[in-house]
């Protein structure tokens, strides 16, 4: 890249990269030089990863047949976005993808933090907050609102915690009641209460 193409910038981790290419002519170019380099020392670009993408927003309306992509747990895509006085526009945005999201909250699932019964409040907030909080800081980067809803489940199954843990806060008035009270004594028990300290809807 740095002979061939001096100008066209990128990002590489490990065997993945983003060439980032100013119209669809130098995209194919480039494509076709990097596949051909790759070919010379024995490998090929994946043919399922490996495509042109047209990084559409509100400005580029054009119709292309990609217009997003996947890089290190980031979907990047058209996205609604505000300007600081509060506008809306289209930008092209990454955000925590939707396989990303499915691996975090199958992991959240195998936790079985309902079953805890054993441990105080406290000692279920130590076991998760490091890994809640290198998930926020990793993916909260970017549009952290595609997380709020995995962090809404945390909250709910905590909630699931109390009813099984507490006989006599078993009713679900009774558990969320106790929920705020804990809220708001201790807001800063759970890393994700920084964010999302409350309960979805339906629990």
């Amino acid at each position: 890249m740095a002979r061939e193409f001096p100008g066209v910038q990128f990002e590489r981790y490990s065997d993945d990269a983003v060439v980032h290419c100013v119209s669809q002519r130098q995209a194919r170019t480039v494509l076709a030089a990097i596949a051909a380099r790759m070919e010379q020392v024995g490998l090929r670009l994946h043919p399922d990863k490996t495509r042109i993408v047209y990084c559409q927003d509100g400005k580029r309306r054009a119709l292309y047949e990609h217009t997003d992509f996947t890089y290190l747990g980031f979907t990047f895509r058209q996205r609604k976005a505000r300007t600081k006085d509060g506008r809306q526009f289209n930008s092209f945005l990454p955000a925590i993808s939707k396989d990303a999201l499915k691996k975090i909250g199958a992991e959240v699932q195998s936790w079985r933090l309902y079953n805890r019964i054993g441990q105080d409040l406290k000692d279920v907030a130590r076991d998760i907050n490091p890994i809640v909080r290198g998930w926020m800081q990793y993916y909260g980067k970017f549009y952290r609102s595609k997380m709020y809803p995995l962090l809404s489940r945390i909250n709910a199954y905590l909630v699931r915690w109390i009813r099984k843990k507490y006989k006599r806060l078993r009713a679900k008035r009774k558990a969320f009641r106790c929920w705020r009270g804990i809220v708001e004594r201790f807001p800063r028990m759970f890393a994700h209460w920084e964010w999302i300290p409350s309960v979805p809807s339906v629990w």
